[in-house]
Order: C-alpha cells, then sequence, then structure tokens
C-alpha cells in the first residue's frame, strides 16, 4: 500500500548556529497517529515545516500521496491540514470571517461544515466575536478547526494542546480519536505532552540533536509495565550530549 507521507534523508542546517535537521526518513501509513517526540531545539518544527514546504530543504525528498511535494506542491498538499507553531490567526476578523476566508480554497465547503467544526471545538457561539477577544486556547481552537475543516486525509499539528485548558484537551482528544477510527485519518503531532500522545499515538519517534533517533509501534518501545514518558526520559538521558538541534 502506498504511504500517505514518505520522507527521505531530509535535511536542512542554518547558517552560523549549524542547527537543523540531518538526514531524516519517516513513513506514514493510512489512519496512523504518529507522535513526534523530543526536547526544545530538538528538530520538530522544522521538520514539520520542511514537509509543508515552508522552508526550502538542503536535501531529501518529500513525498505526500505519491506525489513529489518539490515538484509538484499544490496537487501534493491538497489533502493535507496543519497547524505549525503558535496559532496565526488576525484579531481583526470574527472567528466565522476567518474559516470563511480558508474555505475560499475549498469550493465545496459550506456554511454548515464551518458549523460543525466550530461545534466540536466549542467555539460556536462565539463565531461572530472578533478573534482580538480570544484567549489564546481560544486561538488555539480556531486554528485546529481551521485544519481540519476541509476533511485532509493527513493532519500535521505542531504542539496542539498548547494553551488549552483540560476541557480543550479532552476535545481535542476525542477529535482525534474519531477521525483516525471513523474517517481514516492519519495525524503528525510534534508535542511535549507526552501522556497525551500515549493515550492517541499508535507509533511514535524520538527526535533529538536534529535527527530522528528512535521510533516504533508504541507497544513495541515500550516495556511491559513500562510508559512512553519512562521510555522518552531513558532515551533523552542516553542520549545526553545530542540534544541540541533547531
Amino acid at each position: 500500500m502506498q504511504p500517505i507521507l514518505e520522507v527521505s534523508g531530509l535535511t536542512k542546517l542554518y547558517r552560523g548556529s549549524g542547527r537543523g535537521i540531518r538526514d531524516v526518513s519517516l513513513r506514514l501509513e493510512a489512519g496512523d497517529v504518529y507522535g513526534l517526540l523530543g526536547p526544545n531545539g530538538a528538530g520538530k518544527t522544522t521538520f514539520l515545516k520542511l514537509v509543508t514546504g515552508l522552508i526550502r530543504a538542503d536535501g531529501g525528498t518529500v513525498t505526500l500521496f505519491g506525489v513529489d511535494r518539490s515538484l509538484h506542491h499544490e496537487r501534493a498538499m491538497e489533502n493535507v491540514g496543519c497547524m505549525i507553531e503558535s496559532a496565526d490567526v488576525p484579531d481583526f476578523l470574527t472567528a466565522w470571517q476567518y474559516l470563511r476566508q480558508s474555505a475560499r480554497f475549498y469550493p465545496e465547503l459550506t456554511g454548515q461544515r464551518m458549523e460543525e467544526v466550530l461545534d466540536t471545538v466549542g467555539l460556536l457561539h462565539v463565531r461572530h466575536e472578533k478573534i482580538k477577544g480570544f484567549s489564546a486556547g481560544m486561538k488555539q481552537k480556531l486554528a485546529l478547526a481551521a485544519a481540519v475543516m476541509p476533511g485532509p486525509k493527513l493532519v500535521l499539528l505542531d504542539e496542539p494542546t498548547n494553551g488549552l485548558d483540560i476541557e480543550g484537551i479532552v476535545m481535542f482528544r476525542s477529535l482525534i480519536r474519531r477521525m483516525s477510527a471513523e474517517e481514516g485519518t492519519s495525524f503528525l503531532i510534534s508535542s511535549h505532552m507526552i501522556h497525551e500522545l500515549e493515550q492517541l499515538c499508535s507509533r511514535a519517534g524520538i527526535m533529538a540533536g536534529g535527527s530522528l533517533k528512535r521510533e516504533g509501534d508504541v507497544c513495541g518501545l515500550v516495556p511491559e509495565g513500562g510508559t512512553l514518558e519512562d521510555f522518552y526520559m531513558t532515551e533523552i538521558r542516553d542520549r545526553g550530549g545530542e540534544l541540541q538541534g533547531a
């Protein structure tokens, strides 16, 4: 079966600092929920930006749904939703206007679908309020709504639970589970919330020093009676001199 995402030898080094990522390869299958773990500066955000084409790679390839993203960017990305770094939503728009602007790229989307995703993330009641009055968590929810609104087959999320309260985290967990189980959506999630990822992810990888050090099925990585957090901390301690990335 053709992978949803195939990354081979992806490399990006920043001039001056020498930080970045080096020779990262990764493969996602349909329905995978993949957790990308690593300390600050490990290279997780750089990796996601390279996958989506937000920054240019020094080497390597990114193939989405069998399409080389560097050669056919729009076709490769047409079934991808993403939320990378902090939610970047314009304060002068209302939540409804923001989603309507995003929906312009997807002619088949309806107002009903916009209402559905706003209801899912708990923002339907404030859909006509200006974003400038939203909390950081509310902006995060709105960006998540925009990412999943077109019904993508792959969703890339960078620290998606930042700023979310307990209710928001429960909503996020339920959304991922439902889309994965009912719609076959694949997810690549970068997060420090290891406990949350352990409940959601079928596979996980650990980045340190700009490289993907370990990956595999969560059930295979975690020893019997242990936790993903225990495994992560052991790996990071063992690689204490390799933690600086980008």
